[in-house]
């Protein structure tokens, strides 16, 4: 099965023992100890790969079928043999400023627990290592797997939302920024906050949906859950809401920004037209006396009078600066 099974081991009270390489045999071992379990761990496997997993664990066809074509939203589903748990790990790449999401199932039932992983982020090697030098843990079984694993993608939502924080803040800055001359709020800001907000809004597919399976493994006696366990999954759903509130904010913020914005340039444009009016009426004064005088009537006042072309001159300079200075002590210069 190439390396679709990143990792297989059996628990027993907690400490970590090499079985048997035959899933059914180690199933077996794991269920006739009664105080073990069997955990495997798998990235990406094929429907042929997943069919062996699927035969020994009995797992239920359509729950077999999400893990396998993924694109799922959170969820957690209780099946006759197992229990069903979809999360979202979020992965945020500070190059790019850009938000990508995995997923990932958990299969839990009788003495075992199985993980399928979607997508290159959120590796479960650190939350296993963590949970293996804390036997006292993971001596409650499956469920601690799945608080573990919950616990570990619901605290990475925090920090990816600080970082997200750091960003807006920054983008906020170049929004306001007073000397907006400086090219940081220029047309392109607006396609960098919908960017922005597409990011945003990918988060949230990942930890809103996620709310209420938080909350009815904290609330609820759940089949294959240790009933002792809600304390712990109501930590998580705290943390959970924390993100979701901040994800919130980082979105409603957004909004502002964005239709600040566009205030200030649909400002921006109204001084620009202000100032092409301007500078329109001002030339439109020694037009107009030009075109006047430029008709070539036979008989026109002033044509024969010496003085009369440094004169025009003379009033379309006056005109145009008057026109300067009422334009400028309102602003519009």
């Amino acid at each position: 099965m190439r390396a679709v099974i990143v990792d297989c081991a059996i628990y027993r009270d907690g400490r970590r023992t090499e079985g048997p390489g035959d899933l059914s045999d180690a199933l077996d071992l794991a269920r006739a100890s009664g105080d073990a379990f069997l955990w495997v761990g798998m990235h990406e496997p094929t429907e042929e790969e997943f069919g062996l997993v699927r035969t020994e664990f009995g797992l239920h066809p359509l729950a077999v079928e999400d893990a396998l074509r993924a694109h799922q939203r959170p969820k957690l589903e209780v099946y006759d043999d197992s229990l069903f748990v979809v999360l979202k790990p979020v992965v945020y790449e500070p190059r790019s400023d850009t938000v990508t999401t995995g997923e990932l199932m958990l299969f839990i039932g009788d003495s075992f627990v199985v993980t399928v992983r979607h997508g290159e982020g959120a590796a479960l090697s650190d939350v296993r290592k963590r949970l293996e030098s804390e036997p006292d843990v993971l001596a409650h079984g499956p469920t601690a797997v799945l608080y573990a694993v919950s616990d570990a993608v619901v605290d990475h939502y925090i920090e990816v939302a600080g970082e997200l924080q750091v960003d807006l803040e920054e983008m906020e800055a170049a929004v306001f920024d007073p000397g907006g001359g400086t090219g940081q709020s220029g047309p392109g800001t607006a396609a960098r906050i919908y960017t922005f907000k597409r990011q945003v809004l990918e988060f949230r597919r990942a930890t809103g949906p996620l709310a209420g399976p938080m909350s009815r493994l904290a609330s609820a006696a759940v089949p294959f859950v240790h009933e002792h366990s809600q304390p712990f999954f109501r930590d998580v759903s705290d943390h959970l809401t924390r993100a979701n509130e901040q994800v919130e904010g980082l979105d409603r913020l957004l909004s502002d920004i964005l239709a600040a914005h566009l205030a200030q340039q649909g400002v921006r444009q109204n001084d620009d037209m202000r100032k092409i009016s301007a500078w329109a009426a001002m030339a439109a004064v020694p037009t107009l006396v030009a075109g006047i005088y430029g008709m070539n009537f036979a008989h026109m006042p002033e044509l024969g009078w010496v003085g009369g072309y440094p004169t025009v001159l003379l009033v379309m300079a006056v005109a145009v600066y008057s026109l300067y200075r009422l334009f400028k002590r309102r602003g519009w210069m």
